[in-house]
């Protein structure tokens, strides 16, 4: 390592090397499946709708498990039990929702094909971020 990275990372330590910060990553990281999961719950027939506009039947039951889902390996990260095993169910969970959802390679050239692709490769990153938590946690535990 080079003198000035480790200045540079003995600055930034104490902020970003900090368990709150750690629990804000989390929190974000996770954010989007809390508030998926919890708006589902307050609208189930809408959970059931979205279901449907997928293609999966039936359509109750993958909605109470996509609720589940997010909402218990959301929680599982946030609190750290078995954070390794609620990242790794979020990422397989993105990396299937992604590749049924955004199939922008299906689309015709033009800007819904570019905001799909790009939403498309975005999740890919969450997949990515929940991978290095998993990655992160079996690596303490070891």
């Amino acid at each position: 390592m080079h003198a000035l990275e480790i200045r540079l990372a003995s600055l930034a330590r104490p902020l970003f090397g900090a368990q709150w910060m750690r629990f804000i990553a989390h929190l974000g990281l996770c954010a989007a499946y809390l508030q998926g999961g919890l708006n589902k719950l307050t609208d189930f027939p809408g959970a059931i709708g979205e279901m449907t506009h997928f293609g999966l039947s039936p359509a109750p039951l993958f909605a109470v498990f996509v609720i589940i889902m997010e909402l218990v390996a959301s929680l599982m990260i946030l609190i750290g039990l078995f954070r390794w095993l609620g990242a790794l169910a979020l990422g397989a969970f993105t990396l299937l929702a992604t590749f049924l959802a955004l199939r922008f390679w299906e689309l015709p050239v033009g800007m819904e094909r570019f905001m799909a692709a790009n939403s498309f490769f975005e999740h890919l990153g969450l997949v990515g971020g929940f991978l290095l938590v998993a990655w992160l946690d079996l690596r303490e535990k070891a």
